[in-house]
């Protein structure tokens, strides 16, 4: 009688193998009465559905997302926020053809508005169809054939400050902060056109305020009315001195970005649309009839009056 061959290691491991690859293998299989269905009815993968007809159509222009109505922007109607409208006077000034999209902030890859999207072309690469941010609206105009005569200089820039401070400073109490306008102007505008729930609008309210005033005390401790009043009057005056008799600012015989910055501003202070309660800073650009005339002749210019 043979001797029993001992299993070997190597033996025992492969069996074991085996024995769990078997139970894995149970584990995923199909039971034979759901394999005999699947058998007689075969998965079918359908062609996909086509988009909605109201689904957005790929643009042969640039599309420009700024705050707007829907109405206002397909009438390319200015933008009631002045970020926005000065970048959207500014492609206007350069020619720059393009079509205004009533948007958020959420939508913006950046977290605010405006930015760009540029014409969908059947040869454009893929870098070339990724959103254009606003720092970047005056060399896009430029690659794009559009018109751009900027020379900056230290005077330039310090205009430029009084808009971005001074002005800027005193837009964002007036607007935000000053009950009646926030009431009348803002809320409409910012928090009713967003949301129709009442929590919802309660926080996009708190969450405005909060950030103007924050926005406000970064470079002092109180907020003093008075004072950003009177600041946002001395730029006025200083900016109706720049312009003088000029039809624009700098002595251009055309406008350029520095009058679509003032406008993104003079514009908005000057439409009674908007429902204005609050009117002292309105007032105080009111008494510069050359700034009042500039914004005249921007707005019939460029969005028909």
């Amino acid at each position: 009688m043979p001797p029993k061959e001992t299993p070997s290691k190597e033996d025992e491991d492969q069996s074991s193998f085996s024995r769990q690859t078997r139970k894995v293998r149970d584990l995923f299989s199909i039971p034979p009465p759901v394999k005999k269905l699947f058998d007689r009815v075969p998965i079918v993968v359908y062609a996909p559905n086509q988009l909605p007809q109201r689904a957005p159509k790929p643009a042969r222009i640039p599309s420009l997302y700024v705050f707007s109505t829907s109405h206002d922007a397909a009438a390319g109607k200015p933008s009631f926020n002045p970020s926005c409208l000065k970048w959207q006077t500014f492609l206007n000034i350069a020619s720059v053809n393009h079509r205004l999209i009533s948007s958020n902030n959420h939508a913006s890859p950046t977290g605010s508005l405006p930015f760009l999207l540029p014409a969908v072309q059947s040869n454009s690469p893929q870098d070339a169809l990724l959103p254009v941010t606003s720092n970047k609206f005056v060399k896009y105009a430029s690659n794009h054939g559009g018109w751009v005569d900027e020379s900056p200089s230290m005077r330039y820039e310090a205009y430029q400050s009084l808009l971005d401070h001074r002005i800027r400073n005193a837009w964002l109490y007036t607007l935000y902060l000053e009950p009646l306008n926030f009431s009348s102007v803002a809320y409409p505008l910012y928090v009713s056109s967003t949301s129709s729930n009442p929590l919802v609008r309660a926080s996009i309210a708190y969450q405005l305020r909060l950030a103007a005033e924050t926005e406000l005390l970064k470079h002092t401790s109180i907020i003093d009315t008075d004072d950003l009043y009177s600041e946002a009057d001395k730029a006025f005056e200083a900016l109706s001195s720049l312009l003088g008799e000029d039809s624009w600012f700098f002595g251009n015989d055309k406008p350029a970005l520095f009058d679509a910055s003032v406008f993104a501003y003079t514009q908005l202070l000057l439409d009674d649309s908007l429902g204005w309660k609050e009117k002292k800073l309105c007032r105080a650009l009111r008494t510069r009839d050359n700034l009042v005339r500039h914004r005249e002749r921007l707005l019939v210019r460029y969005y028909g009056g």
